[in-house]
């Protein structure tokens, strides 16, 4: 079977990364449309990433941030066939 060539970076960057990044196994693809699940060595590149630049952008008077992903209640409602749960146990 022949190998799959990635999309030109320069013309679909967008495409390239995302294959780049599902076939390098750093990430995968969420159930959730337009989210991915950070694999072990993706968020280990993270992790080494983030240690190398804090530094630096705390001397400048920069802090760090995170946002949460946003997940839809509608999906969080959800239920598999086999569930016995007759209510979510969510504390909201």
């Amino acid at each position: 079977m022949a190998e799959e060539k990635a999309p030109l970076p320069k013309r679909q960057l967008l495409e390239w990364y995302n294959q780049l990044v599902v076939k390098a196994e750093l990430a995968d693809y969420a159930p959730v449309r337009g989210c991915m699940v950070v694999r072990p060595y993706g968020w280990t590149l993270w992790e080494n990433m983030t240690a190398a630049l804090d530094g630096r952008f705390k001397d400048t008077g920069h802090v760090n941030a995170a946002f949460p992903i946003l997940i839809p209640m509608s999906f969080l409602r959800r239920r598999r066939p086999t569930s016995k749960v007759s209510r979510p146990s969510w504390p909201w």
